[in-house]
């Protein structure tokens, strides 16, 4: 689909439905690749204000807001957001914001860690979100996968979270999942979301993660950013802790 064809069809999703905050989010990444700066960060933001858990617009806009040379509004916008990704455990956005606002000469926040105020409390802490809640009682899918997701991410991440965000995946890129194609881009927005890496999917089944169409895969790295790349950050940032850096 060609550049304009896909900004129509994202003006046309977000007149038809302004409560859409993904589709809000494609139109911004359709605006930024057209070169449009200044309506890619105002559709990046109009998806914070209806979902302000989406750590990785406020990177963009703050990106774009820079690109258009507004840079007292990024900086606004990147502190809010890197704050905001802090405390929901966004790593991959929140240093890119670190980054965004070092090259601005701007100071980056100082966030210290947020004490849980939610209900649930215990050992079983949600590799997701970083935050104690509620152990599943049983994997959501059969397999190696469901297992994984019943021993890592807490029942309220992906019920209350990844469910309802899914179904937006469904419907921001049409998705059929009685197709294969359809499912398993849908399993690989989920696998970005939840930040299950490449190399533990392929430990846990026995199989590199299949190829999805390269313009969903751009989506969903947009969305979510890229769990393989968290999972390298993760990494750094244990061994830095463990050194005592």
């Amino acid at each position: 689909m060609e550049l304009e064809e896909r900004i129509a069809r994202f003006e046309a999703l977000v007149a038809e439905d302004p409560e859409n905050d993904m589709a809000f989010f494609s139109l911004g990444g359709a605006y930024n690749q057209a070169g449009h700066f200044d309506k890619a960060a105002e559709a990046y933001l109009k998806c914070t204000e209806l979902n302000d858990a989406m750590s990785k617009a406020y990177q963009l806009a703050g990106a774009a807001l820079m690109a258009s040379q507004d840079t007292a509004r990024a900086a606004a916008v990147l502190t809010e957001g890197y704050t905001k990704a802090a405390n929901r455990g966004d790593f991959m956005p929140q240093k890119a914001m670190g980054e965004l606002l070092e090259k601005l000469g701007q100071p980056v926040p100082e966030v210290a860690p947020k004490e849980s105020t939610a209900a649930p409390t215990g050992d079983f802490i949600c590799s997701k979100s970083g935050k104690p809640g509620t152990k599943m009682e049983r994997p959501p899918y059969r397999g190696p996968i469901g297992e994984w997701i019943a021993a890592n991410i807490a029942h309220e991440t992906f019920n209350d979270v990844w469910l309802p965000t899914g179904t937006k995946v469904i419907n921001e890129l049409r998705l059929d999942l009685t197709r294969d194609a359809d499912s398993e881009v849908y399993d690989h927005a989920m696998r970005a979301f939840l930040g299950l890496d490449s190399a533990t999917y392929t430990k846990l089944t026995g199989k590199a993660p299949p190829d999805i169409d390269p313009q969903a895969r751009e989506m969903v790295l947009r969305m979510f950013g890229d769990p393989d790349e968290i999972a390298q950050y993760k990494g750094g940032l244990k061994e830095m802790v463990d050194r005592g850096d």
